[in-house]
């Protein structure tokens, strides 16, 4: 009897480290499908029962290790946010794109705080629904958009399926706090991942989104050239109107076998508009490769303005007119 019951125990542990290898081999992730093809069905029970495992969405579950402890949160809120969207991705069985707020975080272009919800796309057929933590978006356009190759609706970034960029950008746009849905956009054109046209493309497709009409401003700016909210700031209260020419935004110049971007050029007067951001102001290094970079420009006849995030902000009028008396002193 003895034996038989250390036989028993033996083989119990033989099985358990096969579970964990596996669970290792999913980076923390484990379905119960695959479980079941390497363990019997009570190791895997004995194990969540234990509190090794975790269940994060229906039979998917995580390492327990690797949850922080908080009891308010539900178990996908508290495991690291790269684990929870292929939890989504996994309990979706290859037929969902993380999107929305969660896609931005993939894309690197906002981090997702922990307790904000999984974003997920599925086809309009698919049967699965939101549950705790995790919103499930269900998309007429996910399987026609999948088959076209050259425009799909989901790439692969960092080792996760995501919707495109520019449909991620136009989703979380009214999810975001309205203080917070600039920055995500502009870096996007800065870093390349979009351009302002095929965003505009991606709004026309959703006529009745909220907040659309500030997103189509934001984009328009950006088709003009504009590329921080200091230089949007500029165009709108600032550098357009009576009396200012059509100024050319980030213009390239080449200079002395250097090249530059000119915030806003005037070609005619030959004036280089430039605007500092706030974190500009006192840093030293900065100020010295802004004047060697404005000797620079002299050297080929461009006169550069540089104008304080302060003073756009606060004397808006002020610095019209200076710009308007300078444009007006080099025709």
């Amino acid at each position: 009897m003895g034996l038989r019951r250390r036989s028993a125990l033996g083989h119990r542990r033989r099985v358990n480290s096969e579970l964990k290898a596996l669970v290792r081999r999913g980076d923390g992730l484990v379905v119960r499908r695959e479980a079941l093809g390497v363990v019997p069905r009570w190791v895997l029970d004995d194990a969540l029962r234990a509190g090794h495992l975790v269940r994060l969405l229906p039979e998917v579950f995580a390492d327990a290790a690797l949850l922080t402890p908080s009891a308010s949160l539900p178990a996908l809120a508290r495991v690291p946010r790269p684990l929870a969207g292929r939890a989504a991705l996994v309990w979706a069985r290859g037929h969902g794109a993380l999107s929305g707020l969660t896609g931005l975080d993939v894309w690197g272009l906002r981090r997702q705080p922990d307790d904000e919800p999984v974003h997920l796309d599925v086809p309009m057929t698919s049967g699965l629904r939101s549950r705790r933590h995790l919103v499930v978006h269900h998309r007429r356009s996910f399987l026609a958009e999948s088959s076209a190759a050259s425009r799909p609706y989901a790439v692969t970034r960092r080792g996760l399926q995501v919707t495109r960029v520019e449909a991620t950008l136009v989703e979380s746009w009214p999810l975001l706090p309205p203080d917070e849905r600039h920055g995500p956009v502009i870096r996007a054109v800065n870093e390349w991942l979009t351009t302002p046209e095929r965003l505009r493309a991606v709004l026309a497709s959703r006529p009745r989104m909220p907040g659309r009409t500030g997103l189509r401003i934001l984009i328009g700016r950006l088709a003009d050239g504009c590329r921080s909210p200091l230089e949007i700031w500029g165009h709108d209260n600032v550098f357009t109107g009576p009396g200012m020419p059509e100024f050319r935004r980030q213009a390239r110049m080449r200079v002395g076998g250097r090249t530059m971007y000119l915030d806003l050029y005037a070609e005619r007067e030959r004036v280089d508009v430039e605007l500092d951001g706030a974190t500009t102001h006192g840093d030293r290094r900065q100020r010295e490769v802004d004047l060697r970079r404005d000797a620079l420009l002299a050297t080929a006849g461009i006169l550069t303005v540089r104008f304080s995030h302060r003073r756009l902000v606060h004397e808006p009028d002020e610095v019209r007119r200076e710009t308007l008396a300078i444009l007006n002193s080099r025709r």
